[in-house]
């Protein structure tokens, strides 16, 4: 497995968190700067898959289609799955700024996102 962390300059600065599951990137918005430590939980709106050759992607998506702005590669890696149920995905991360045992557990209509 694969994930990328993209740096998304939209209406809003977000992180794209992007995991590769399938044949597709499964796919977070993340507000605020991927937790590096334990101890520190983030909110991941979770989006529509993507294009496995989406993680890649760097560059500007136009003004007046969805997610217009710039997209540049924050950290990108190997994932090693743990765990995948419903409520919750266990995995490891092997990135240059991400390493490690993460967890995404779904928390009311969306997903809480940390580092073990």
């Amino acid at each position: 497995m694969i994930f990328v962390v993209q740096k998304h300059y939209a209406t809003t600065l977000h992180y794209d968190l992007r995991l590769s599951m399938g044949n597709v990137l499964k796919s977070w918005a993340v507000p605020k700067e991927p937790p590096a430590k334990p101890g520190i939980k983030r909110l991941a709106i979770q989006t529509e898959d993507h294009p496995l050759d989406y993680a890649d992607f760097e560059g500007e998506i136009p003004e007046g289609l969805y997610g217009a702005g710039r997209v540049e590669i924050w950290d990108r890696g190997s994932c090693e799955l743990k765990e995948k149920t419903e409520n919750k995905i266990e995995f490891t991360l092997h990135g240059d700024k991400l390493k490690g045992d993460y967890v995404l557990i779904r928390y009311k209509n969306n997903w809480l996102f940390f580092r073990r």
